[in-house]
């Protein structure tokens, strides 16, 4: 048996609000699969930090193996231009375009992303907020944007079909990923980053252990102090600031994925892994 962990539940539940951390179900939830791990003959899982986790629990080192997350990057074309007719249909024509394409969660930190707003227009006034998605935090995120009055500085473009996503991707100028501190950003590793690097899109984001394993500050990305709305935005302007470094930070972000976050390379580890299980049991 391979069992694989790309995140705790316990922890999923405890930001979705069902769950208390170190509550009973918390526990119950955590202990569960606590047993389930020392007792498979391998875990799989996807970045450092939740292999730190599960040693920590009492389980071998040698059999937990790290495969990390991957983007199939035939499916993301590099360099794509901007889609001038979406950028016009969003009212974004002629403005630089700060971005996120995912799920609303709070762990997000998407309401940092609107605080650092009206900061980073004091510097680049045709700056704009564009969020495509949806969650729980959607009605809150457009009160909040009217709250701090820039609701027409932000525009919620509600979800999209897949086969669209790319054309989304490509009328924004800078992708932020603000999440906040805690146990499930700290560790577990997020694809989207992946996904705008194998576009070699420019990013922010923020410091969370989850980050710092796939991002590279000032290679790959910029990296911001997790939950300081003014170094989000200091981080922001840096970027737009470097022009000179936007072709360097790009072509850097697609090599690191095309050479270490590929599925070719991920589903060859699950090889390794079940080869050497099935040799060991004769």
């Amino acid at each position: 048996m391979v069992y694989e962990v790309r995140a705790f539940w316990e922890d999923a539940a405890v930001d979705h609000g069902t769950s208390r951390e170190g509550g009973l179900r918390y526990r119950l939830t955590r202990g569960l699969e606590t047993y389930a791990l020392r007792r498979v003959q391998h875990v799989t899982t996807i970045c450092e930090g939740l292999k730190k986790e599960i040693v920590a629990r009492g389980i071998s080192a040698s059999r937990v193996t790290v495969i990390p997350n991957a983007v199939d990057v035939g499916a993301f074309t590099f360099g794509l231009p901007a889609d001038a007719a979406l950028k016009e249909e969003l009212g974004l024509s002629g403005q630089t375009v700060i971005g996120f394409i995912g799920s609303f969660y709070a762990y997000e930190g998407l309401d940092l992303l609107l605080e650092a707003l009206p900061l980073v227009l004091r510097e680049v006034p045709d700056a704009r907020v564009l969020l495509v998605g949806g969650g729980p935090q959607e009605a809150a995120l457009k009160e909040q944007a009217q709250t701090l009055a820039i609701g027409d500085k932000v525009v919620f473009a509600g979800r999209v079909a897949h086969k669209d996503v790319q054309r989304y991707y490509s009328v924004v100028d800078v992708l932020a990923y603000p999440r906040r501190s805690m146990r499930l950003t700290e560790l577990v590793t997020p694809l989207k980053p992946l996904e705008a690097m194998a576009q070699g899109h420019l990013l922010v984001a923020s410091d969370v252990g989850g980050h710092r394993e796939l991002i590279r500050d000032g290679h790959t990305g910029i990296l911001f102090r997790a939950g300081d709305v003014a170094s989000l935005a200091n981080a922001i302007l840096r970027l737009l600031r470097d022009h000179a470094a936007w072709g360097r930070i790009r072509a850097e972000g697609r090599r690191f994925v095309e050479a270490e976050r590929t599925w070719s390379s991920s589903v060859a580890r699950y090889g390794e892994i079940y080869l050497r299980l099935a040799r060991s049991r004769g």
